[in-house]
């Protein structure tokens, strides 16, 4: 009997020592499903890394910067916000960089990634942008990406924006975010996932003149946040954006005609891969947000593009 009741007390010890194994074998997680499939080819490991200074320089607000070697740190506060420019302007290229962003209240705050050409054509220009829109406690950013051709955006705004949430949060740590464009197509990458790819369907729909690679951090409290429902608190100065493993790789302003642009698939001649495709499609179905292609306010005939 004793030996009976000393081997019920051993098995109970040890289906208690156990059991929490067995939970967490055998409870479903309630995030699964919430990253994206493998998209099988990962660009940003095809392009080599450069220094800050390698590429870039200041382009406004010196004083609300910080540089080492590699990144930069730009910050927000009531007097300034700040701004980089690449050194080189470019026709076609793989453009990308690490980011990390600032948690808590940031309403009304942009810290964006992106190509212009405002500089060389004032009120006529082209723009590719990856913007994150500051958000509020306990909501997540929302990343924008968005195409201005010849002009749409100075006075006659015809934004193509398309919002995403994340995955993850990007206040974490460091993530990738990259543009791939090429005289067919412009790709959007996080974390070398496609989210979006704008292709040439028309000269009047795509912007061919070469551009610049910015960075910046300004206050847009009219409507980045809710559509400016939310604006900046100064409170909660400095807002920060920091900036490393910059990615600048492609056909200079320069370059010879014979330049080829590079891609960001396992094709040559640019495009998704399947795997890619489907990966890029997950995240539209998932965290897709906003597609101004769906917005039946809007007049299409600004943006043909949607119904070609």
């Amino acid at each position: 009997m004793h030996k009976t009741l000393s081997s019920v007390r051993s098995f109970s010890f040890m289906a208690l020592l156990f059991l929490p194994l067995v939970l967490i074998l055998f409870v479903p997680s309630t995030n699964a499903g919430s990253w994206p499939p493998s998209p099988g080819y990962y660009p940003s490991s095809k392009f080599r890394s450069m220094s800050f200074y390698k590429g870039y320089r200041n382009l406004w607000g010196p004083g609300h910067q910080s540089t080492d070697n590699n990144g930069i740190t730009i910050w927000l506060d009531r007097t300034s916000g700040s701004g980089f420019k690449s050194v080189k302007p470019f026709r076609s290229g793989y453009f990308g960089t690490s980011i990390k962003l600032q948690p808590g209240y940031t309403a009304g705050v942009i810290t964006a990634f992106y190509l212009s050409n405002s500089e060389a054509h004032p009120g006529y220009h082209d723009e590719v942008d990856i913007e994150f829109l500051g958000t509020t406690f306990g909501k997540p950013y929302t990343l924008q990406t968005n195409v201005y051709i010849r002009g749409s955006g100075d006075g006659r705004i015809i934004g193509r924006e398309m919002k995403f949430h994340l995955w993850f949060d990007p206040t974490n740590n460091f993530h990738h975010y990259a543009i791939l464009w090429s005289p067919k197509e412009i790709i959007f990458f996080v974390d070398d996932v496609p989210i979006r790819r704008y292709p040439r369907k028309s000269v009047a729909t795509f912007p061919l003149r070469p551009m610049w690679v910015y960075g910046s951090i300004w206050d847009a409290s009219s409507w980045a946040t809710e559509d400016g429902k939310y604006k900046v608190d100064y409170r909660y100065q400095p807002f920060i954006g920091k900036f490393n493993n910059f990615k600048a790789s492609g056909c200079t302003a320069y370059a010879p005609r014979r330049c080829h642009p590079v891609s960001a698939s396992p094709f040559r001649s640019g495009g998704l891969s399947r795997q890619q495709n489907n990966a890029m499609h997950w995240v539209q179905s998932h965290y897709l947000v906003y597609n101004y292609c769906k917005d039946y306010k809007r007049d299409h005939s600004l943006t043909p593009e949607c119904w070609r």
